[in-house]
C-alpha cells in the first residue's frame, strides 16, 4: 500500500484497485496503533478511528488536497504509480 503523504506521525496510504472495499474514493490513515479509512469527496470516516487531534488534521489535509487525492485515486484504480502529496500546511 503506497504511502502518499506523512505528517505529524500520520501516514496516508492509497491501495491500488481498492474500489470494492469501500465503494468510493478513499484513503487509509495510520497513526500509532490507530487506523481509519476516509472518503476523499467529503472527508467522512468510512471505517476505524483516530484520536480527535489527528482526525482534525486529516480532515483539514483532505480538504486542502482534494484535487490531488482524486487524481491519485484515478491512477490507483488503473494500477498506475501514485504521486506523493505535500503534508499538511
Amino acid at each position: 500500500m503506497p504511502i502518499i503523504s506523512e505528517f505529524y506521525g500520520i501516514r496516508i496510504k492509497m491501495i491500488h484497485n481498492d474500489v470494492g472495499r469501500h465503494n468510493q474514493p478513499h484513503i487509509h490513515v495510520e497513526y500509532q496503533e490507530f487506523e481509519a479509512a476516509y472518503s476523499i469527496p467529503d472527508g467522512e470516516v468510512l471505517a476505524g478511528e483516530l484520536p480527535r487531534r489527528q482526525r482534525n488534521k486529516v480532515e483539514d489535509w483532505i480538504e486542502q488536497h482534494q484535487d490531488e487525492l482524486m487524481r491519485d485515486w484515478q491512477l490507483a484504480i488503473t494500477g498506475e504509480r501514485l504521486f506523493r502529496i505535500d503534508p499538511l500546511d
